[in-house]
Formats: C-alpha cells, sequence, structure tokens
C-alpha cells in the first residue's frame, strides 16, 4: 500500500522522495535506491514534483512551493537564510552565520544546513567553504558539484 503523504520522482542524481500534506512540504531527500517513478500524486504534492522536474530540467530558478519543514526555531532561521541564496550563486558558511548575525555560529549554522530536509528547495547546496571549497553535504559532493554545475550552466544559457 502506498504512502498518501510521500511520492517518488526520479532525478538525474537518483530518486527523490517528496514528504508532505496540505500543510506544505515537509521533506524532499535524494536516495541512492531505484525506487519506481509515483504514477499517482495527490493534489499537494504535485506543485512539488512539478517544480523539481521543472529544475532539472533547467526551466525553474526559483521554487515557489508550500513549506512545511519541521525544525528548532534556529534551524529554521538557518534555512530562511538558505533560501535566499540566489541561484547559480554561493556564500560561507562564515558569510552565512555573519548574515544571521554571529559569526562564532559557524558550526551551529552549518549543523543546522546539514539537517536541511528540502533537498534542493532550501538550497544548502550552494553553502561553501570560506576557501571556497566543497564542504560536507549530505547527498554527498558528486552531487553538489552537479547541481552548482547545472546552476551555473543555467544562469549562463538564460543569458541569451
Amino acid at each position: 500500500m502506498m504512502n498518501q503523504n510521500q511520492i517518488f520522482l526520479k532525478t538525474p542524481l537518483g530518486t527523490a522522495r517528496i514528504s508532505g500534506d496540505e500543510e506544505g512540504v515537509w521533506a524532499i531527500q535524494i536516495m541512492d535506491e531505484q525506487i519506481p517513478t509515483s504514477t499517482e500524486i495527490p493534489n499537494f504534492l504535485q506543485p512539488a514534483a512539478q517544480q523539481l522536474d521543472d529544475y532539472f530540467k533547467g526551466e525553474l530558478q526559483e521554487f515557489s512551493l508550500k513549506l512545511n519543514p519541521k525544525g528548532t526555531n534556529f534551524q529554521q532561521k538557518v534555512w530562511k537564510a538558505l533560501s535566499e541564496i540566489p541561484f547559480g550563486k554561493t556564500c560561507s558558511y562564515l558569510e552565512l552565520s555573519r548574515k544571521l548575525g554571529d559569526e562564532k555560529a559557524v558550526r551551529a549554522v552549518a549543523s543546522a544546513n546539514g539537517k536541511n530536509p528540502l533537498w534542493v528547495v532550501i538550497p544548502c547546496h550552494r553553502v561553501i567553504g570560506s576557501d571556497r571549497s566543497l564542504t560536507g553535504y549530505a547527498g554527498g559532493l558528486h552531487r553538489k558539484q552537479w547541481l552548482l554545475n547545472h546552476e551555473n550552466n543555467t544562469s549562463q544559457l538564460s543569458m541569451f
């Protein structure tokens, strides 16, 4: 029996599991397992499936979904700041900590970043090391690199 609160979507980086309800999408996770794409998509998850598909086709740069991620107040604050990093841009953990008002909170910001439940939609892949290097990424550094390349290539193409 299918869980009515989740669907599976094939992406270039693996299978995305999208979970939510009428209150909003609470999780999007990338998985290595090849799970068949959902054929029946509840109305409340259709926008997430469509926008993720459009993002990977290079047709969408900003998500406009009803979100309902679960986390502490601090995590929510970090995730909101992550959502403000523009498409095709990056920032460091230190820059993000400063934006949130406490540059000493770098580790806490990194921890909240790592607990981001909304893969791609809350763009934690856009956070890099202060030395501009790729740093830890729950989905794997190969996926982080792919997403950054995808956004840079798309933004280059959209100029013409």
